[in-house]
């Protein structure tokens, strides 16, 4: 099963999580504060990194930076708000999912299983192998996406995007001039049945447009329906 890190000031919190994760057969680290995680992290690997926002030491947002530096592991962040502010800021910072307390744990337990199911992204960078390019452009070569490296540029310069933005990003190009429902984007890019607030979707859309600044154009929304990314590629 999986090596989860749990990263909260809550003793509770933690060991809720432990019971249910443990339950589910997988091995639970603990992680009183952002600082603690981030040292955990330079010494070793885990599957999965569930980390709340507000701790002592370092935040959750902080330690999300920094623990992205060395590791693509995939990352749930828990807070006890709900504000658009908070999900944009945790998902420009490279986090996975975002879950608002107070959670169930058996969903929190099936959105971890959607997350590595579908494949994320997880271990050290360094220790990547290197992977075949297959590149797809757009406007005359001012948009492209290197799909199998997951690297996109614009007009000859490499933008960085968060690992759901490129998902996203790289589902609906691989779709493209096709209309894609809510529930189809959510299903196909987040990998389970979506719990909870669906204008997650709407958030990531947004953060997704403004990465591809003007070519944020190809991305078209679908009222009442969903979205779909026109264009012709090369």
């Amino acid at each position: 099963m999986y090596h989860i890190l749990v990263v909260d000031d809550e003793a509770r919190i933690r060991s809720i999580i432990k019971k249910y994760a443990e339950f589910e057969g997988h091995t639970v680290t603990e992680a009183g504060d952002g600082m603690e995680a981030v040292r955990l992290c330079r010494k070793q690997s885990f599957d999965m990194i569930i980390m709340d926002i507000m701790m002592p030491e370092l935040d959750g947002f902080s330690a999300c930076r920094e623990i992205r530096k060395i590791s693509d592991t995939p990352i749930i962040m828990l807070s006890a708000r709900g504000e658009e502010y908070d999900k944009i800021n945790g998902f420009e910072t490279g986090i996975d999912d975002y879950v608002v307390k107070p959670f169930s744990a058996k969903e929190l337990m099936l959105r971890i299983e959607a997350i590595m199911k579908r494949g994320a992204p997880r271990g050290n960078k360094m220790t990547e192998a290197a992977k075949p390019n297959v590149k797809v452009e757009l406007d005359g070569g001012g948009l492209v996406a290197d799909i199998t490296a997951r690297i996109v540029y614009i007009k000859g310069e490499r933008i960085d995007m968060s690992p759901k933005e490129y998902d996203l990003f790289f589902y609906m190009l691989e779709n493209r001039n096709i209309a894609l429902s809510r529930e189809k984007l959510l299903s196909a890019v987040w990998g389970y049945d979506f719990y909870g607030d669906a204008r997650t979707l709407d958030t990531h859309i947004k953060l997704l447009r403004k990465s591809l600044g003007e070519y944020s154009k190809y991305i078209v929304t679908l009222r009442g329906v969903g979205y779909r990314f026109e264009g012709d590629v090369k």
